[in-house]
Order: C-alpha cells, then sequence, then structure tokens
C-alpha cells in the first residue's frame, strides 16, 4: 500500500527521487519501473500490476460509450512507463511535468495503490478545498466510514 506524504526537487533533467518505502513496495510487487498518467491536476503513478488491473477494468466497460472511450483516451494516450535508476528516481518527461505544473518542487503523496505526484501548491489547494466539501457535508475527520458509522454517529441500517 501506497501511504504518506513526501516533498521533493526534481533535479535540473526533470527527476524524482521516489520515496523509499514506495521503492520497497515496487520491489516486493517485482516492478522495476511505473506507469505515469496525467489525472486531475497531477500525476498518477501506478505499479506495473496495478496499471493492468485500471486497463482491464476499462475494457470491462461498454466499449461504445462516449465516457468510456474518453476516459480510456484521456489515461492511455498520456501515460509513459517509467523505470527507476540506481538512485531510485524516476524521470518525469517536460509534457508530464508542464501537465501537473511541476517546477523545482514535487509533493508526492500515496493513494492506496497508487501514488500521485502534484506541485506543492495545488496539492495545498486541493487539501483546502478538500476540508472545505467535507466540512459542509457533515463529514469531518472525525466521522468513521471503515466503522460502518454515519456523520451522525449512526449505524448504517
Amino acid at each position: 500500500m501506497f501511504k504518506g506524504t513526501y516533498r521533493y526537487r526534481l533535479d535540473a533533467k526533470g527527476r524524482l527521487p521516489v520515496p523509499a518505502p514506495f521503492r520497497r513496495r515496487l520491489a516486493e510487487a517485482g516492478a522495476h519501473g511505473v506507469v505515469m498518467t496525467v489525472l486531475d491536476e497531477c500525476l498518477a503513478v501506478y505499479p506495473p500490476t496495478e496499471w493492468e488491473k485500471l486497463a482491464a477494468q476499462l475494457v470491462a466497460l461498454p466499449a461504445f460509450s462516449k465516457p468510456t472511450k474518453g476516459l480510456a483516451r484521456l489515461l492511455a494516450s498520456r501515460a509513459v512507463d517509467c523505470e527507476l535508476d540506481r538512485q531510485g528516481r524516476i524521470l518525469v518527461p517536460s509534457t508530464q511535468r508542464a501537465a501537473a505544473g511541476l517546477g523545482g518542487e514535487a509533493t508526492v503523496i500515496g493513494v492506496v495503490n497508487r501514488f500521485e505526484v502534484w506541485a506543492p501548491e495545488r496539492w495545498a489547494s486541493f487539501l483546502r478545498d478538500s476540508e472545505r466539501l467535507l466540512d459542509d457535508a457533515g463529514l469531518g475527520l472525525d466521522w468513521a466510514p471503515a466503522a460502518g458509522l454515519r456523520p451522525q454517529g449512526k449505524p448504517r441500517s
């Protein structure tokens, strides 16, 4: 599982260190590289096995549906294979850096089955917006969905 938040500098060539816990998870899965695509305002980085699962889910959707075709095109056309170098870095292509608004620094976050690379200011904005949205919906961080509780603390019926 990918979890946690890390802040790194990209070097002049656009290489980004992959957090050590993420490298360990990739090694455990036998992966020497990742698949990176543009998702929302960030880069989504998948181990090859997770990318294959995502591709299988896309293929299982109605093939002639406009939304399905659009999603498949968006994800696959902007995807690139990235190998980890000996220092545990991945080269982020300039097109991906531009799409994610990355400059010299990046925030790398774990998102269970993938990790994401954000421009720090976009990540901070996303956090503010998400916290506001959750609070407005009555779903503050003290809510325990894993325990089967509703925001008011009542069990699901």
